[in-house]
């Protein structure tokens, strides 16, 4: 399946709820969701009662969405959870925030995860001294994630970092925005993942 390319104010609307896909647009009037909280197209307005397949399904199709991944990636991502000792839903989390291009997004390196993984694809980043182009590289606890010294001068991630800084960053990362850097401290827990997210359905969806 391809990535999808259309109008990405559209699928928040979708779901009813902001994923933040476009950075700084999403905490403006601007956004679609405050100007047309309703879905797109011709019914859009109308409302309908979802069945427990569509619950579940919508759960996982707006997960996707806020990691901007293919469901192929997904459901691969699904395995290596259940493989996992614990709970599968919460390792699923804990995965799709390891992603580099995620990382880089948390930094504040990145306005959104969809530019964080451009930079990334880019060759903006390295972890642990090496160049790493792959944005659905998995980072590992004490893993040192910086801006690679041939691409200090890139305007787009100074301007990120400075309107960025006084974001907070995840307690399992720490952010060093003189050097342009980050370290992971420890990989995500449950606890740190705040985007509105029901992983059970998730589960539950791919258990059938």
């Amino acid at each position: 399946m391809s990535r999808y390319k259309e109008e990405q104010c559209r699928i928040c609307r979708r779901e009813g709820q902001k994923l933040f896909l476009k950075g700084a647009r999403c905490y403006t009037d601007k956004c679609a969701i405050s100007r047309r909280n309703y879905a797109p197209g011709e019914h859009g307005q109308k409302k309908t009662k979802l069945s427990e397949y569509g619950v579940q399904l919508r759960e996982k199709q707006k997960t996707k969405a806020f990691y901007g991944v293919r469901e192929n990636q997904f459901r691969k991502y699904f395995e290596m959870a259940n493989a996992q000792k614990g709970i599968t839903g919460e390792n699923l989390l804990t995965l799709l925030e390891s992603r580099l291009d995620n990382v880089v997004y948390r930094l504040g390196y990145g306005s959104s995860r969809p530019q964080a993984r451009l930079l990334v694809n880019h060759g903006l980043f390295e972890v642990n001294g090496k160049k790493v182009s792959i944005p659905s590289y998995l980072v590992k606890a004490g893993d040192i994630i910086k801006v690679r010294e041939s691409k200090k001068d890139k305007t787009v991630v100074k301007e990120n970092a400075e309107i960025n800084a006084s974001r907070p960053v995840p307690a399992w990362l720490e952010r060093d925005a003189k050097t342009l850097s980050g370290k992971v401290v420890r990989l995500a827990s449950r606890e740190d993942v705040d985007i509105p997210v029901e992983e059970h359905l998730i589960v539950e969806l791919y258990s059938k």
